[in-house]
This record gives structure tokens, C-alpha cells and sequence, in this order.
């Protein structure tokens, strides 16, 4: 995966985990999923995979605002691309 993919995924995850008007548990998963993708723990399918389930869970949260899940549908799209 490219590195200008990912800062760019982290970027928009990144916003939402610092929006005060996205829920807590929203912002955390947001963060959580820049910091797997950054880490070299697994491999690059698997944290990959694993963010897509993450964010792809939280986007059907009823309480995340509009905004925010348009980002997290924009952040899927760019990680099933790579």
C-alpha cells in the first residue's frame, strides 16, 4: 500500500477523531483504525481488512452524524481500492 493512501485514510480519520460533534465511541474507533493501519504489527490485508469491518460498523451507528459517515463511506472506498 502506498504511504500516500494511508496519510491520506488518516487524514480524514484524523478529523473525525477530533470532531466534538461526532460521538465518543465514533472518534475512538476512527483513531484506533489510523494507528492500526500505521502499525507494522500485521500484515498490511489483514490491519486492512480489519479497519474495513471496523469502520464499516461504525457507519451504520445510528448516532454518528451525516457528515461523518460520509467520510467514513469515503475512507472505505479509498482502503477497497488499495
Amino acid at each position: 500500500m502506498s504511504n500516500d493512501a494511508i496519510n491520506e485514510v488518516c487524514e480524514i480519520l484524523d478529523y473525525i477523531s477530533e470532531n466534538n460533534t461526532v460521538p465518543r465511541n465514533i472518534r475512538e474507533a476512527a483513531s484506533q483504525s489510523c494507528d492500526l493501519l500505521k502499525s507494522d504489527d500485521q500484515d498490511e490485508s489483514i490491519r486492512i481488512s480489519t479497519v474495513l469491518g471496523k469502520l464499516d460498523e461504525i457507519s451504520n451507528d445510528p448516532n454518528i452524524p451525516v457528515h461523518a459517515r460520509t467520510l467514513i463511506w469515503e475512507v472505505l472506498s479509498k482502503l477497497e481500492a488499495i
